[in-house]
């Protein structure tokens, strides 16, 4: 469990209200409404180009938006970033792996970074290695991985402060299916004691390790709901997005 947490953390960990971003004359996320509990896993789907990277990139403070907020824990993270960014751990995209280090090399140093103190960074990575798999491997060279144990490497540097949030982007893009596998369940034990937001474009990856669905096309937030909830009713996220997404893309909208 985080050592970050305590009573004084809000049930909802991230709470952003219409958070836009614009480049230039595109607008890439328009007035995007997101809440994060604590203990659950959002996933954020969507098409290729819908905004998800752009907006888990605003969430983490890696990117100021062009208007809106986001609290973090209670903390506006625009007013107090180095605060609200301790209780964030973030996987982007493109792993930030430095392949000439070593497992144990990098992520002492991602430790550092991260600013965990240097009596329990032994402990530490310990402990971040056994929970990410990667136990047998601290002696070896980053880039001399699999392209899942690199993915494995760079959950490991988004846990090893031990933050209350954690936002995975595309955490599976490349992987064999196996290596798919893996990673899904490192995020259901993750979810376990923190929160969670996985950004992708694959349904199964959501309805498999997923408490609730969030689905975004050309910049805008066009659905919300629990997973528990439409299996209830017996509808198909699949038939959801496809409606969503193809209707949005033919419209315009």
């Amino acid at each position: 469990m985080s050592t970050l947490v305590n009573d004084s953390i809000p049930n909802v960990t991230i709470s952003a209200h219409n958070l836009s971003r614009r480049f230039g004359n595109h607008i890439a996320v328009r007035r995007v409404d997101l809440e994060l509990k604590r203990g659950e896993v959002l996933g954020l789907l969507g098409p290729n180009g819908a905004g998800k990277s752009t907006t888990m990139q605003m969430l983490t403070g890696n990117l100021a938006p062009t208007s809106g907020s986001v609290q973090i824990c209670g903390i506006d993270l625009l007013k107090n970033p180095r605060k609200a960014k301790r209780y964030i751990g973030y996987l982007p995209e493109n792993p930030p792996l430095y392949k000439e280090l070593t497992v144990d090399e990098y992520l002492r140093f991602a430790a550092r970074l991260h600013n965990v103190d240097l009596s329990r960074i032994d402990f530490v990575l310990t402990e971040v290695k056994q929970r990410c798999g990667l136990s047998d491997i601290g002696q070896r060279l980053i880039s001399a991985l699999s392209k899942g144990y690199q993915q494995r490497v760079g959950v490991a540097q988004a846990i090893i402060h031990q933050p209350e949030i954690i936002i995975l982007d595309e955490p599976s893009v490349g992987l064999d299916p196996n290596q798919i596998r893996e990673i899904r369940t490192l995020i259901r034990e993750l979810g376990k004691s923190c929160s969670v937001i996985l950004s992708t474009h694959i349904l199964p990856e959501v309805e498999s390790v997923c408490d609730r669905v969030q689905i975004m096309n050309q910049g805008v937030m066009v659905f919300s709901a629990a997973l528990t909830e439409l299996k209830q009713k017996g509808l198909s996220l699949e038939r959801i997005f496809e409606q969503l997404t193809l209707k949005n893309a033919n419209t315009g909208n």
